[in-house]
């Protein structure tokens, strides 16, 4: 059956029509940046799978604004090149390619896939999914992937913040209450634990960042009481001394 044309659709059937003239770029440096930012596209690995396979149908490495940018594989084509997808899962993943706004669907008739020839042989014009807009959205697509890369590295960083500032609150606990030292190391070791307890298996780099801060503070804390505990501990010293001092005199 026919498919719902929505406004969505029809505004970027109307953007690929805005490509900047003599523009260019490489369809696989594309697609890498896409499968980069897959997460923030909506994608799954499946989805970049038969994205992978309509770009292998572009004849050519390169999307050029000037070039016929339709393919027109068949579903079973379509399927052998993207790892014997199933036909029900290749129409979900195509649907969200569109959704994604990387492609756009450009029907015949009949809803079927094909190019018409003019008598030189060249394509006329073609029914079937346009990679117009992958050409489009080059460079945010770039910008995408970038962000991507630099909030994996924030968030590796973040975590290795957050394995030594949590291994130098435990020693720390655990050395004061080995030697006794005063203070309610009961309860800041509870506080580290509750702390602990709320990392979540797969962090995002908020969750990171709010329990380092509150870790950072717990360290402090800590630190704090015993700097505390050392000076009230010298005055008690120096007290003595001076009062053996007065004595000798």
């Amino acid at each position: 059956g026919r498919r719902p044309m929505t406004l969505a659709l029809v505004k970027r059937q109307i953007e690929t029509s805005k490509i900047k003239p003599g523009k260019t770029a490489d369809k696989w440096k594309v697609f890498r940046d896409a499968s980069e930012a897959r997460e923030l596209l909506g994608l799954q690995d499946r989805s970049l799978a038969v994205l992978d396979a309509l770009l292998s149908f572009h004849p050519d490495t390169e999307l050029r604004q000037d070039a016929q940018l339709i393919v027109f594989p068949s579903n079973t084509q379509l399927t052998l090149r993207a790892h014997g997808i199933a036909g029900a899962t290749l129409r979900r993943h195509l649907a969200l390619l569109v959704e994604a706004g990387l492609i756009v669907r450009k029907d015949s008739a009949n809803g079927k896939r094909y190019a018409r020839k003019d008598k030189a042989g060249a394509i006329d014009s073609a029914f079937g999914f346009d990679l117009s807009p992958l050409l489009m959205r080059t460079d945010e697509l770039a910008m995408m992937a970038q962000q991507v890369v630099a909030d994996r590295f924030a968030l590796r960083r973040a975590k290795e913040n957050l394995t030594i500032c949590r291994r130098d609150v435990r020693k720390l606990i655990s050395a004061a209450i080995e030697e006794g030292a005063s203070g309610n190391w009961e309860s800041i070791e509870a506080m580290y634990i509750g702390l602990v307890g709320r990392i979540p298996r797969s962090p995002t780099l908020s969750d990171v960042n709010s329990i380092l801060d509150e870790m950072q503070l717990l360290l402090q804390e800590a630190v704090n009481i015993l700097e505390m505990q050392q000076k009230d501990e010298n005055n008690s010293t120096n007290g003595d001394q001076s009062g053996r001092h007065i004595q000798n005199s």
